[in-house]
């Protein structure tokens, strides 16, 4: 009889014991999920590894001073059936918990940075930044055009106005591959688009021809307002026969050789982009245009106008006659078009 009293008195002693330190881990696990992740300053990027599992990141942030319950977080993670993490780079804010990083990186809510492609740009131009970036994985190195091409599966032979210019956002270590093709993606889906809703009677055998167009006209014009207008010119001066002239295909066919210039002589030397001298569209667009610029080269207006000269305020005079164009010669840029011609090495009077 003692000896059964005896250890029932021992079980309640153990079970009571349990139970106060079950409680106190408890408390510490509930605290546990209240408290912040110990971040100095207003923020800290932290990088989930290849291989990484839950207990590794848990440790890990133990290591790093972030955390003082690596077990907590595993519990906490089986509580809440996360049974992997993501790789990437996740965003640690001074006031986030456990319970919410755990959410970042079970459902790989990565960091996303951003570049822009600006309208104009020349795919150089693109390269450079996709280099320079940082979180851009470079693998094209110093690649030729035909390899690039390739790698990017293109149909098309250049790489010049394939790339919709747009801020993009993705996450580190993505590829320049991955990114030039999403890129590429975005301006043949809206090509393909103002095409298939093109206005009549347009002077393109292809859809390539309104892209050649569309660059262009993102390069010539410095209102944007002014497009349509400017898309119109150089429509009514292909249905017409006439030579486009515009002096940005120039500079683009001039290559390393352009310094700031254009002269005379300029104008005169033949390239295969030379629209003074060469009837018809360029071989290839000379920049990336914008949405606008295809929906201008697409949709055109049709007001009959064939020349345009600079004002001297980013906008243009638009005429329909050679001679209503030269009285706005005249009145706008007079004094340029005497320097002009009075001296060849001076730039030439933007008109067209």
């Amino acid at each position: 009889m003692a000896r059964g009293r005896m250890k029932r008195r021992i079980v309640g002693v153990l079970i009571l014991l349990l139970s106060f330190g079950g409680g106190w881990v408890w408390m510490g696990y509930d605290l546990f999920l209240k408290q912040p992740i110990n971040i100095e300053g207003e923020q800290l990027i932290y990088r989930v590894a290849p291989g990484a599992t839950l207990k590794t990141v848990a440790f890990d942030l133990q290591r790093l001073g972030l955390l003082d319950h690596p077990r907590y977080f595993t519990w906490l993670a089986r509580l809440r059936g996360a049974n992997r993490v993501q790789v990437g780079e996740y965003a640690l804010e001074p006031d986030i918990t456990p319970e919410q990083f755990l959410d970042k990186i079970s459902n790989g809510k990565v960091v996303q940075y951003a570049l822009t492609i600006v309208e104009g740009w020349t795919f150089r131009q693109i390269n450079a930044a996709l280099r320079q970036h940082g979180k851009i994985l470079v693998t094209l190195t110093d690649a030729a055009e035909s390899e690039i091409v390739k790698a990017l599966g293109l149909a098309e032979q250049h790489l010049e106005g394939l790339f919709l210019p747009d801020t993009y956002l993705f996450p580190a270590d993505t590829t320049d591959v991955a990114f030039l093709k999403r890129a590429h993606a975005a301006l043949n889906m809206h090509l393909q688009n103002e095409w298939a809703t093109r206005a009549g009677n347009l002077p393109y055998k292809t859809p390539y021809d309104a892209l050649i167009m569309a660059s262009i006209v993102e390069k010539e014009t410095g209102a944007p307002s002014e497009r349509p207008e400017i898309a119109g010119v150089f429509v009514g001066r292909l249905t017409k026969g006439m030579r486009l002239q515009t002096d940005p295909t120039v500079i683009y066919g001039m290559g390393d050789l352009y310094q700031g210039n254009i002269r005379r002589k300029d104008l005169q030397t033949d390239t295969p982009y030379n629209t003074y001298t060469r009837k018809g569209l360029p071989p290839t667009p000379i920049a990336s245009p914008s949405l606008a610029a295809l929906q201008a080269a697409l949709h055109p207006n049709s007001g009959g106008y064939l020349y345009f000269v600079a004002k001297g305020d980013g906008t243009h005079y638009f005429s329909k006659t050679n001679e209503e164009h030269a009285k706005a010669v005249r009145l706008y840029q007079l004094k340029r078009a005497a320097d002009y011609h009075s001296n060849p090495t001076t730039p030439t009077d933007q008109t067209k």
